[in-house]
């Protein structure tokens, strides 16, 4: 089995997510690549120096604004917002993969009492009129239901009929978002926005079996490299100790992923084979690994796995905005910085729209980062970026 030493294996994930070297995703259409590479990006509403899907997209995608993950996903409709790692946001060509999900989630929608006539009732009126929320769907009362796109919940409560019959035909893929405002989501028939083609094809997995694997490979190439250990990498997916471990023996069996073992840790990593040729750089020395400094998003593919980062980086982050401000270490929205092949330091950076200022409420540097004229000017013109990222001219600092 191969094995790497704790600096390939950092340089190989950096180089996988596109956060090393020189740009691989540049605008619109790199943020889409960049998606598809991904598999899934998560979804996040909460918005202080943008959301979580534009934040995880402008660390990598060069000229990124956030408008085009608007246009990719209500204009172009070639992304989709959907269940997948939780909330998440994946290209709309993976729509049959998740063909079992929904049928799952209509076999459960048949058990709730006088959900069958609401559902149709709310179709018709879309039908007719259009996009909808559940402020202006004309459905009153409450029902009791739970939605199969959340894991935890209480069964017996009520809940608004107009927003439970919509998260249920969205989640059966009868409807899709049609776009959001704010946190708002307006619904429209899916059929009026993904190809027929696309929309009924085939289910490309022939058992849940298959669809597991499909996952668990998705998010091995989302990270770059993932451990046979539990993970919240694998977060969503059905999978156990035991369950793991066949999955991940089947995908070695076939070719799919290819075993390594880090110098120093006793579980065994594992990387998509299609990625071997990157593997190859980053072993010979050949990967242009020229030193970048980025701002990472709180729920970035980069940090799906903590545990895996403080055992290769010796970085911890925790994500303190529900955390009790008396309580937080740093900041209410505070962003990991990487520099180089290195967790240098975290920021908390909000902007004053109205003014056009981006305001550095904190900036923290890890133990032992030297401060140096090129780290300073590194800061400087990503500080510029981000400003210019949530519409601001000027940094205040």
């Amino acid at each position: 089995m191969l094995t790497i030493t704790r600096d390939q294996a950092r340089q190989f994930i950096l180089s996988k997510q596109g956060l090393i070297g020189p740009y691989r995703f540049i605008g619109k259409e790199g943020a889409y690549e960049y998606v598809c590479k991904a598999g899934c990006i998560q979804f996040d509403p909460v918005d202080v120096c943008g959301k979580n899907a534009e934040l995880t997209l402008q660390s990598r995608v060069k000229g990124f604004r956030k408008s085009m993950l608007f246009d990719l996903l209500y204009k172009d409709r070639r992304l989709v917002d959907y269940a997948d790692k939780e909330l998440s946001i994946w290209p709309v060509k993976d729509w049959p993969y998740f063909k079992g999900y929904r049928e799952r989630s209509k076999d459960l929608g048949a058990t709730f009492e006088g959900l069958k006539k609401l559902k149709k009732q709310a179709i018709e009126y879309i039908k007719e009129n259009g996009p909808v929320c559940s402020d202006t769907l004309p459905i009153k009362g409450e029902i009791y239901w739970h939605s199969s796109m959340h894991w935890s919940g209480n069964w017996d409560k009520k809940s608004q009929a107009a927003r439970s019959v919509l998260e249920q035909l969205y989640t059966d893929g009868e409807l899709i978002i049609h776009h959001k405002n704010g946190s708002r989501k307006y619904y429209d028939l899916a059929d009026r926005y993904i190809d027929a083609l696309i929309l009924n094809a085939d289910n490309p997995c022939k058992d849940e079996e298959e669809f597991i694997r499909w996952r668990v490979l998705r998010r091995i190439g989302a990270v770059g490299l993932l451990w046979d250990k539990n993970s919240t990498a694998f977060l969503g997916i059905d999978i156990n100790a035991s369950k793991r471990k066949e999955v991940l023996s089947d995908l070695t069996q076939t070719g799919s992923i290819c075993p390594v073992t880090v110098e120093g840790i006793k579980q065994t990593f594992f990387y998509r084979a299609e990625d071997e040729k990157q593997m190859k750089q980053i072993i010979s020395g050949e990967a242009n690994l020229k030193p970048r400094m980025s701002f990472i998003a709180p729920l970035d593919p980069l940090l799906w796995d903590k545990a895996l980062i403080y055992s290769l980086w010796d970085f911890k982050y925790a994500w303190e905005i529900y955390t009790p401000a008396t309580k937080r270490k740093y900041g209410y929205y505070t962003l990991p910085i990487i520099y180089g092949e290195r967790f240098v330091g975290r920021i908390e950076a909000v902007p004053d729209r109205k003014l056009g200022i981006l305001k550095l409420k904190g900036l923290w540097w890890e133990e032992g980062v030297r401060q140096s004229k090129k780290l300073d000017e590194a800061l400087k013109h990503t500080l510029k970026n981000f400003a210019a990222f949530n519409d601001c001219s000027f940094v205040e600092l």
